[in-house]
Formats: C-alpha cells, sequence, structure tokens
C-alpha cells in the first residue's frame, strides 16, 4: 500500500520537475537541465513505462543524453546552466530578510560552483557528440 503511494508521489514530482523543465527550455532564467535530471530520477522511481518514455522524448535527447552517456559538460553548457542560477541566487541573497537565509544562499553559491567545475568533468564539444 504504502509502495503505491510512494510511487504516485515519485511520478507527480517527475511531472513537477519536467514541467518547470519545459519551461526552462523556453524562459533564459530558469534551469532546464538540472529539473530534467531530477525528472529522470523521479520516472525512474516512480514507473519503468514513464521512464522508458521520458527517455524517448526530445527534451532528454537534447538536453540530457549527452550528460548521461559521458558524465561531462562543455565549458559553455555549464555557464548557461549557472549564469541564470547565479541571477536568480543573486537575487534571493538581496531581497531576504534574514542573516541565516542570506547565509544559506552564499553557501548554495559556493557548492554550485564547486559541484559543476570540480565533480563534473569538463569536455570539448567534440568529446561529447
Amino acid at each position: 500500500m504504502f509502495r503505491k503511494f510512494y510511487k504516485i508521489i515519485y511520478l507527480g514530482l517527475a511531472f513537477l520537475c519536467l514541467a518547470i523543465g519545459s519551461i526552462g527550455v523556453v524562459l533564459p532564467v530558469l534551469p532546464t537541465t538540472p529539473f530534467l535530471l531530477l525528472a529522470s530520477f523521479f520516472f525512474a522511481k516512480g514507473s519503468s513505462r514513464f521512464h522508458h518514455w521520458f527517455m524517448k522524448t526530445k527534451l532528454y535527447k537534447n538536453h540530457l543524453h549527452k550528460f548521461i552517456i559521458s558524465k561531462a559538460m562543455t565549458l559553455k553548457t555549464k555557464l548557461c546552466i549557472l549564469f541564470p542560477v547565479s541571477c536568480m541566487l543573486l537575487f534571493a541573497y538581496f531581497i531576504a530578510p534574514f542573516w541565516h537565509a542570506k547565509a544559506l544562499i552564499i553557501v548554495a553559491f559556493f557548492f554550485k560552483y564547486y559541484y559543476f567545475f570540480f565533480r563534473i568533468r569538463t569536455s570539448k564539444p567534440e568529446e561529447i557528440a
């Protein structure tokens, strides 16, 4: 019984992340790749049928397939993800009323750069093709 409930939660989160990631394709301030990665994770946890469907979509093929296969990103891709997220975090920092919220935003800001530049391999475009 609980297993079915969790699958429904995972699928709900997957479709939510898919919707946000889809909007991110059109809006440059909203990152696409992290939300599509989350959608892929939640689809895999929620339903193998939906996970296989998601892997056949253009969104997956255009934005995630190369990253999943190579475990690397080009510098251009990294910067295209980091710039809008950095802008949003800086905006949140300046409107945050409490110092502990600002501290959390600063930690997230620096962790994001650490993760992208030290944990995700940077490759040349021809290596990923």
